[in-house]
């Protein structure tokens, strides 16, 4: 059995897998005895942890750390001011290196609005990297939660829309969106989860392509990829950025028919879906680039190819 002395251990930024590995279990432990109930700590990736355990316990542990990585949730009623008692959930998942690297938590509440949970997000992640990057940190994510939930909530219930004034300004223009992504790489489940999630709660259409390197590809309302965009960027990377953008008026007329464009008829994809390419590799991490390419070439954005690699595809 594993234990942890107290809530802030210091770790050295130089520790193998298995030291990481020993890390994580305790704290597993140590949330486990704090929160005994499903109703309270719940696994979301039960074989990923018993993976993780055996991997601490085996004397023989290889330098690899396994594929999977432990997933849970973490849920509080908190007593806040303006509501009696409001549902707070924590979804946790370890990097590989944590804690060495901070974890990947998100923070889903129903008092807040979408703008007040991004920018919570913000605030916790910034946080956690200032005050507790080398440390098991879970639980002071959860303690940052209950002192500054009120704030958000507040900030979310003042922020109320003034009504506007008929003018005769003209509306502004509507702007169809489409967003190419990089990141050096996707493999976590919960990221790979939230990205298909929040692309259909937004309403875009494209794919993602997981493993290394990690593509997404959004498009619809402008306004709709700002937003998963800020949700998405906010989330733990080794490097994310937007490669390449498109942003086209629909206040323009078409070119054959005259009439305006719609943002449907914009869209070179029709929903969005997870997108793999004959994975390989020994962790299957690898995606086959000409498949990438017969695919981007099908869908009418062969060009991206050559943004994203800086080569010509076949």
């Amino acid at each position: 059995m594993l234990h942890v002395d107290n809530k802030r251990v210091k770790f050295s930024c130089c520790m193998s897998y298995l030291e990481w590995a020993e890390s994580q279990l305790a704290e597993m432990e140590l949330l486990s005895s704090m929160f005994p109930t499903q109703e309270e700590l719940e696994m979301t990736d039960q074989l990923a942890l018993a993976e993780l355990r055996e991997y601490v316990e085996s004397s023989d542990s290889a330098d690899s750390p396994p594929a999977s990585r432990p997933q849970f949730l973490i849920k509080q009623k908190l007593d806040t001011a303006s509501m009696d008692m409001t549902d707070v959930i924590l979804s946790c998942a370890y990097p590989s290196e944590y804690p060495s690297v901070i974890p990947e938590v998100t923070v889903r509440c129903a008092g807040l609005s979408r703008a007040q949970q991004t920018q919570l997000h913000s605030d916790l992640n910034a946080y956690l990297t200032e005050n507790c990057q080398g440390e098991v940190c879970v639980l002071s994510a959860v303690d940052w939660v209950k002192d500054n939930l009120q704030l958000f909530i507040n900030k979310s219930l003042s922020a109320t829309p003034t009504p506007k004034k008929e003018s005769a300004t003209p509306r502004p223009r509507e702007v169809f969106s489409r967003l190419w992504i990089y990141s050096h790489h996707i493999y976590n489940k919960v990221k790979r989860k939230n990205i298909l999630e929040w692309s259909k709660e937004l309403g875009l259409s494209g794919f993602s392509m997981p493993g290394k390197p990690g593509i997404v590809c959004v498009e619809g309302p402008q306004s709709a990829c700002e937003e998963f965009w800020s949700r998405v960027k906010v989330l733990t990377w080794k490097k994310i950025m937007i490669r390449h953008r498109e942003d086209i008026p629909l206040d323009r007329q078409g070119e054959d028919s005259g009439a305006v464009e719609s943002i449907d008829s914009l869209r070179k994809f029709t929903g969005f879906e997870e997108a793999m390419f004959d994975p390989h590799g020994n962790r299957g991490n690898h995606m086959d680039l000409g498949q990438l390419y017969q695919f981007l070439n099908e869908k009418g954005c062969c060009d991206i190819f050559q943004i994203y690699f800086g080569i010509e595809g076949r």
